[in-house]
């Protein structure tokens, strides 16, 4: 039996969907580690919430409080990079500046809600930046795991879960599959080596449409 993708592999998947010149968001958790993936000759600039514009790679060494992510992380600074203000910051998300979001999901409807910030079960979390996020990018990619624990869906027909955002997602990459988010339901695109989307659909709730150019992901 095949292995679902690790978060790493997951993560170079999403980074595949970026380019030169794209300003890009990565969310806290699995979303940080896009930024280890992108591509190679291409300046893609990272912003992050906490006002940076144009860090790299999560990096360790030599570590500096004040060069860190909204998450905490400590980060590299790509030449040209710039500090700001966290409300020149939200003000780039809100109006439109952020060519693509990368958010992590607890759960993502086929009309392409979004709910990643609170879990009944665990009684807390933090909406935080995501809803900016959500509505502001131009693009948003959701980077999950294609089930939670007892192989619950995480692609539901409705989302249980409180939303973030409604009707944001464009695109779903899991330790699955590839799938976008179309105003008439969710076009299965891509699968992991070794599985097929038989596999695929029994641990998605609402139907999936297969693409006619379905492929395995090129990793």
């Amino acid at each position: 039996m095949a292995e679902p993708l690790t978060r790493e592999l997951i993560a170079l998947r999403v980074a595949r969907e970026l380019r030169g010149g794209m300003v890009v968001n990565l969310g806290i958790g699995l979303p940080t580690l896009v930024g280890n993936f992108l591509p190679e000759g291409e300046q893609v600039l990272l912003q992050s919430e906490n006002g940076i514009l144009g860090y790299g790679r999560m990096s360790d060494a030599d570590f500096d409080s004040d060069l860190i992510n909204a998450g905490g992380q400590p980060v590299t600074l790509l030449p040209g990079a710039s500090f700001f203000d966290s409300v020149d910051s939200f003000a780039m998300i809100r109006g439109g500046h952020v060519d693509v979001a990368v958010l992590g999901g607890l759960e993502v409807s086929e009309r392409g809600d979004l709910a990643n910030w609170y879990l009944p079960e665990r009684g807390g979390g933090s909406i935080g930046g995501a809803m900016d996020l959500a509505c502001g990018a131009r693009r948003l990619i959701i980077a999950m795991t294609h089930t939670a624990r007892g192989d619950r869906p995480r692609i539901r027909t409705r989302c249980e879960y409180p939303l973030t955002a409604a009707g944001v997602v464009d695109l779903i990459v899991t330790d699955l599959a590839v799938i976008e988010v179309h105003p008439d339901g969710l076009l299965l695109t891509e699968v992991a080596p070794g599985f097929d989307p038989a596999y695929v659909q029994a641990r998605t709730e609402p139907r999936l449409r297969i693409s006619r150019d379905l492929r395995e992901m090129d990793l």
